[in-house]
């Protein structure tokens, strides 16, 4: 196990390659289940956890983990599989999300695999636990599902979408609104599409979206074949970092190297672990950086660019 998860900082080096790692596992039963490497801090054998009253009921209770108390939220249950009763095997992955830490519990832990972009499909519509899953894989013949676990979070702890009063610029949002303004989202989690169109519906903008990379990276070319002016269809790019087909990095790369995109305006908004290194924002030429969700701070970095475009 330690073996394993030594490793993980390490393999977070592949963000910008277009390739993604898996932390496979288990919960009640045989089916694999996966999350993205990149989000995770540790894995651990369940410690004691302590009740907490009153607590969301997919809550397991909060454990002692380096020095901090952290949630642990029961996986299984929470995706609707029924509660995981094997504690004996059982196993905490430790994640950061939205800036905060969590524990999720889950049964065995499997391997990590290393895969293209490109083996990882949307998930099937129709299905019950389809609701948490960004996207499947195979492996071996056998299905893969990978959890989103921005959906599960949202389920357990509501986000907010308003900006505070002392942030929002109400004159601005009026202007921003009149003038029909639009950003490009680029973004596989449904969850974090909805905060952010939330959000920026205080700000009197639409959110165009699109599910990948690459799908945002035709839809730009696409504009730009059909003679438009992207400062007319949008003000702005955000993009999350890791998705199917193309990552956010990568689309940031192409765009400054499209003459016609290059002065595109890119904010990368994403659920990154801590481990995140930044100077790969600055690499590939971000304008901005932002970790999901904080509604103010989406909120000042977008007024920020509306002030610059946007003359009161």
């Amino acid at each position: 196990m330690s073996k394993l998860l030594d490793s993980i900082d390490q393999r977070t080096r592949l963000v910008g390659e277009n390739r993604l790692e898996l932390l496979m596992f288990r919960l009640r039963g045989r089916q694999l289940f996966a999350i993205n490497v990149f989000k995770v801090q540790e894995v651990v054998k369940v410690p004691v956890l302590r009740a907490v009253p009153h607590s969301h009921p997919h809550v397991k209770g909060v454990a002692y983990l380096r020095g901090q108390t952290v949630p642990v939220i029961d996986l299984s249950a929470a995706i609707g599989a029924g509660p995981l009763t094997d504690m004996e095997n059982a196993n905490l992955i430790v994640a950061e999300y939205n800036r905060s830490v969590q524990a999720f519990l889950i049964g065995a832990v499997d391997r990590i695999i290393n895969l293209n972009w490109e083996l990882i499909l949307p998930p099937p519509k129709g299905t019950g636990r389809g609701h948490f899953l960004t996207a499947i894989t195979r492996l071996d013949d056998q299905l893969v599902e990978i959890l989103d676990v921005e959906r599960v979070l949202a389920d357990i702890i509501p986000y907010n979408t308003q900006v505070s009063a002392e942030v929002l610029d109400a004159d601005l949002a009026i202007e921003a609104k009149k003038r029909k303004l639009k950003v490009l989202m680029a973004d596989d989690s449904p969850t974090a599409v909805r905060q952010v169109q939330a959000t920026l519906q205080n700000l009197g903008i639409e959110v165009v979206y699109v599910q990948d990379g690459l799908q945002a990276l035709k839809q730009l070319q696409q504009w730009v074949r059909e003679g438009r002016s992207i400062d007319e269809e949008i003000f702005m790019l955000i993009t999350d970092a890791e998705m199917p087909e193309m990552d956010g990095y990568r689309l940031t790369a192409e765009v400054r190297k499209d003459p016609a995109l290059k002065n595109l305006y890119v904010v990368l908004h994403t659920s990154l672990s801590g481990s995140f290194n930044k100077a790969m924002v600055e690499k590939v030429g971000c304008n901005d950086f932002l970790s999901k969700f904080q509604p103010d701070e989406l909120a000042k970095v977008v007024q920020k660019r509306l002030r610059e475009i946007i003359k009161l």
